[in-house]
């Protein structure tokens, strides 16, 4: 069991002598490492050393930011192994995904904004102004459990680039990445205040980050209940916010798509990382005619992600992050059953041989009504509803009828067809036809699903403040 008893504050490991956060291992329930559950003061000492820093790292020339990213790259490339198995035991992402994503995303990410700084205008000329694009300030990170690393580095990457400081609060549930992160950096030539890293709890160093003056920005990755707590507590003194919330998008499969492939393609989407994915396609939307068909198919997509221990290169579906998910995702499919729908594929009970760890069946529900709680509210877990729709006015309605809009899918044999109605969509990304994923793209949401963009361009400006010279 590892002990990480410390926080990483003003360029140096301090250690913590309290109350401690167990950190369990989702495949078994094990206890396999112990965080602070930090205060206040350490919090507030960590922002009085972002805000020390800010004066200075603001002043920093771009090749200064380039040469950290730099070794931050380098570091992460080095410790990939280590941070996927570390992923992989902490959230249940089976390991051959976690290589390549949980490991393999932040390392991509820190290389497109090494690619993109060069060239990017932190000044522009508009008429007689120069404009000029300044950092924020301090930035307070909060962060979630399922795609810890990668969540961090769309963060920290871009605020560090802009030359603002950081104070980071990782998820208790999967803390152990950021530790590797804080390690990469003690290790760069980052001067010390720039990043710190605080382990505890949100009512406690949560709370102080967001509400603290000295705390410019708060960027959150999260439930939309705590993004709500968020919001409320920055507009007090105006502080400037990106929000990255929840998701029930939408899969539409038109009638010309091919149904097959469709089906399959959505699976596997909504089953990525056990369905602890904020754009996860939960709701299969399929022309009424052919909603048995693939209820069948996606059935018969399901049964071949059997649960089991995610650090075996064959598993395909780990487990859950925690026994309060797990818990909340069972309760989920029994309310599935009462509301009526059909269950076509899994169930509440625990999977055959997984009596240790945070496992749930791969669970598909036909005939889901769209208005129904199971339709409406993000469950977080490998549950699917197929919905049937009468035509393409209903799947666009169907569609656009939850409080979310993060992500969505269109699915036809014609392209055009597809386009127009991926445009319909109420939602900030549409994979249409089953289109790569574009790091370079922006990501954030419509409606309860967020506030703000990040990726690209778009997720460095959110941490620039515009400034004009009239000249």
């Amino acid at each position: 069991m590892k002990d990480l008893s410390k926080n990483y504050i003003n360029g140096q490991w301090v250690n913590w002598a309290g109350d401690t956060i167990d950190v369990h291992e989702a495949g078994t329930g094990e206890v396999i490492a112990k965080v602070p559950a930090s205060g206040r003061e350490e919090m507030e000492q960590a922002i009085a050393a972002a805000d020390d820093a800010f004066a200075t790292w603001s002043e920093s020339t771009l090749e200064q930011r380039i040469k950290v990213l730099e070794q931050l790259h380098a570091g992460l490339k080095e410790r990939a192994g280590e941070i996927a198995e570390t992923v992989c035991r902490e959230v249940g992402m089976p390991i051959k995904l976690a290589t390549g994503i949980q490991a393999g995303l932040p390392a991509t990410i820190t290389k497109t904004y090494l690619n993109m700084l060069p060239d990017f205008p932190f000044s522009e000329q508009s008429g007689n102004s120069e404009v000029q694009y300044a950092p924020v300030g301090v930035v307070g990170c909060i962060t979630p459990w399922n795609y810890p690393l990668h969540q961090v580095i769309l963060k920290v990457v871009p605020a560090i680039a802009a030359g603002c400081t950081v104070v980071l609060k990782p998820s208790e549930i999967a803390p152990q990445s950021a530790y590797i992160l804080a390690e990469i950096l003690d290790g760069s030539d980052l001067p010390k205040g720039v990043f710190n890293l605080v382990c505890g709890e949100g009512h406690t160093v949560g709370d102080t980050l967001i509400k603290h003056p000295d705390v410019n920005m708060v960027s959150f990755t999260g439930s939309t209940r705590t993004g709500n707590l968020i919001a409320h507590a920055a507009a007090d003194d105006f502080k400037r916010i990106a929000l990255e919330m929840g998701g029930k998008s939408a899969s539409v499969i038109l009638p010309d798509a091919d149904l097959a492939a469709a089906v399959k393609g959505t699976v596997n989407n909504c089953l990525l990382n056990s369905g602890q994915t904020c754009t996860a396609l939960t709701r299969m939307l399929v022309p009424a005619e052919q909603h048995d068909e693939a209820c069948e198919l996606a059935a018969a997509a399901v049964a071949k992600m059997t649960p089991g221990n995610p650090l075996e290169e064959t598993t395909r579906l780990g487990p859950l992050a925690s026994a309060q998910q797990r818990d909340k995702v069972i309760d989920y499919i029994k309310l599935g059953i009462e509301e009526g729908h059909t269950l076509v594929a899994g169930g509440p009970e625990a999977p055959e041989g997984c009596d240790k760890g945070y496992f749930v069946k791969a669970t598909v529900f036909g005939n889901v009504k769209p208005d129904s709680r199971l339709a409406q509210e993000e469950i977080f877990g490998p549950v699917l509803c197929v919905i049937p729709y009468n035509d393409e006015a209903e799947a666009i309605r169907i569609a656009n009828g939850t409080q979310y809009g993060l992500s969505g899918a269109v699915w036809s044999a014609d392209a055009d067809k597809a386009k127009r109605v991926a445009s319909k969509l109420r939602t900030g990304q549409v994979f249409v036809n089953g289109g790569a994923f574009n790091p370079m793209a922006p990501f954030g949401g419509f409606g309860h699903s967020g506030i703000g963009r990040e990726f690209g361009k778009w997720g460095l400006e959110e941490f620039l403040e515009v400034r004009s010279l009239q000249l």
